[in-house]
């Protein structure tokens, strides 16, 4: 066997990755792109078989991992996912679309049809669902990276932990404790700001309150969340229920529901 037969039977032995866009802003899959170095250490270890992102090129699946960004919000989307279920080995879903319904499921919360009469000229050409829902709602999933976008330190665990058969080690805890580790002041115990920190997904680093900021919860709720605790220092700290509910709401639309329901049913 030569050299270039040595490599074309390496190529095919890699295992491989497909990556899929469903409803979303492709965010999620430029920061995949952004892993540049990684992304093409990655490339000589995996054959890179779906992703329209970074190339038109595609090979049919089965896929060994596949990657998806997006909710879904369409009777396509459905089909699509099931279809992408059938063909992958090991299904991950990232970003707040994929894993929460994202933005968009704050059509959840509204007449959808409303929506579309007012902003398309013919909305009876418009197919969409009255919901927008995490991948999960239709099909099995093997690990949902949260984030919106995600943090490429964590994609790349992700993908380094199923190359190598193992669990992701990627944290459940809170910002709050990305804040300490980091040596932030407490936003909320120093200055009565509003923060979701206690709630949310740790994985940004704790970017907003490092610069003053209350976390806006990008990467949905944390393993334990108490909003019965929190939502009163919220209303201590100046806002009242409607402003608590769209705060809540903002980039995991629906994610936080379940919670709130507790507190407010």
């Amino acid at each position: 066997m030569d050299r270039t037969e040595r490599r074309d039977h390496a190529e095919r032995a890699a295992p491989t990755l497909a990556v899929f866009k469903l409803a979303s802003c492709d965010g999620c899959q430029l920061t995949l792109l952004d892993c540049e170095d990684e992304l093409l250490a990655l490339t000589g270890t995996v054959r890179v078989a779906h992703f329209l992102e970074a190339s038109s090129a595609v090979r049919p699946g089965p896929y060994d991992l596949a990657l998806v960004e997006g909710s879904i919000t369409t009777p396509a989307d459905a089909e699509r996912i099931r279809a992408i279920r059938a063909s992958a080995r090991h299904l991950v879903t990232i970003g707040a679309c994929a894993t929460a319904g994202g933005i968009q499921a704050l059509r959840d919360f509204a007449d959808v049809d409303e929506f579309r009469r007012t902003v398309y000229a013919r909305p009876d050409y418009i197919e969409t669902l009255a919901t927008s829902t995490p991948v999960s709602a239709h099909v099995d999933v093997d690990f949902e990276l949260r984030g919106c976008p995600i943090d490429r330190r964590q994609l790349l665990e992700v993908l380094t932990a199923f190359l190598a058969g193992r669990k992701p080690d990627v944290p459940n805890h809170s910002v709050c404790f990305a804040c300490k580790r980091r040596g932030t002041v407490c936003v909320t115990v120093a200055r009565g700001t509003p923060c979701l920190g206690p709630v949310t997904h740790a994985g940004c680093g704790a970017i907003c309150p490092a610069y003053g900021r209350g976390c806006y919860g990008c990467f949905g709720p944390a393993g334990t969340v108490n909003l019965s605790a929190l939502i009163p220092v919220l209303h201590r700290d100046g806002l009242d229920d409607r402003d608590t509910e769209r705060l809540l709401r903002t980039f995991n639309a629906a994610a936080f529901a379940p919670y709130d329901k507790e507190v407010r049913p």
